[in-house]
């Protein structure tokens, strides 16, 4: 029997899926689905790392594994799998919206580069959640939906915009979808939006090899959401080895302000203002 505290999903008879579950935070994930007996059906758009996570998911103990290449931007093609996952294991009870991409923007870049950006990190998790929750909500069973968002998309910091206008979205898509969940009958199904630290992944590494102090590992990151989940929380905020909850929480308190207080749009990078949010930041 689960412990009173934890998430009704998180059982053994439960069946997760994970989009961009063949390396990082994804891999990390479904191998933690896997460690409680879960059947878990990884979905990724890499072929080689598909493989080798199929035997990682097997020895994590997951009591059966499904690996298809999808790209998840491909909404048809997605929908073709989720009913191959349910005619194997008979639905979905967990999904984690995690297929990502991060290629690096400018805000008068070529726009097929934004396209891109914004059909994987944000149409992947629409589609994902529009094409799964109809069948988890008609199998009236405990579930949850998990969208990996970003802090970027909270604070927006300059240097990315197109990575940050998905995130963002993502955001108050899931927000909106948390909504409407809670307000039909019939089900147990939660939504939770996974807001991650540094972590050392394949999106982070930049040429690197060895994991820079400041960043968590992806097995770290996968450990805080399962935690956060039977917490019953929405908002997954991680923190890592730099950066501590409340300067995630100061931080975008701040950028909130900027509506409030009338400053200009991140201010905190505005000549007038920088020297005010470095000060607010040390009290």
């Amino acid at each position: 029997m689960a412990d009173a505290r934890s998430h009704p999903a998180l059982t053994p008879d439960s069946v997760a899926v994970v989009t961009g579950g063949a390396a990082g935070i994804g891999l990390a994930s479904a191998k933690a689905f896997a460690a409680m007996g879960m059947a878990v059906a990884v979905l990724d758009n890499r072929q080689d790392l598909l493989e080798k996570s199929e035997a990682d998911l097997g020895r994590a103990g997951a009591r059966d594994v499904l690996a298809a290449k999808v790209d998840v931007s491909d909404r048809a093609a997605l929908a073709e799998v989720e009913k191959k996952i349910s005619d194997r294991f008979g639905g979905t009870d967990i999904l984690m919206n995690n297929a990502g991409i991060q290629p690096g923007s400018t805000m008068l870049d070529d726009p097929e580069n934004w396209r891109r950006i914004l059909d994987v990190n944000l149409w992947g998790i629409i589609n994902g959640s529009q094409v799964f929750a109809p069948r988890m909500i008609a199998r009236s069973r405990p579930g949850a939906i998990i969208n990996t968002g970003s802090k970027q998309g909270i604070t927006t910091p300059p240097g990315d915009p197109a990575y940050n206008t998905a995130k963002a979205a993502v955001k108050v898509f899931t927000e909106a979808l948390a909504h409407d969940l809670r307000n039909r009958e019939g089900h147990g199904i939660t939504a939770h939006l996974l807001i991650p630290g540094f972590v050392f992944t394949d999106l982070t590494r930049h040429g690197r090899t060895e994991k820079p102090a400041a960043a968590w590992t992806s097995d770290q990151t996968a450990a805080f959401m399962v935690e956060s989940l039977n917490r019953g929380d929405f908002y997954i905020l991680c923190p890592d080895n730099d950066v501590d909850r409340r300067t995630d929480e100061k931080r975008m308190a701040w950028a909130i302000g900027d509506i409030i207080e009338n400053r200009p749009a991140l201010s905190r990078c505005h000549p007038d203002y920088a020297d005010l949010f470095t000060a607010y930041m040390k009290v």
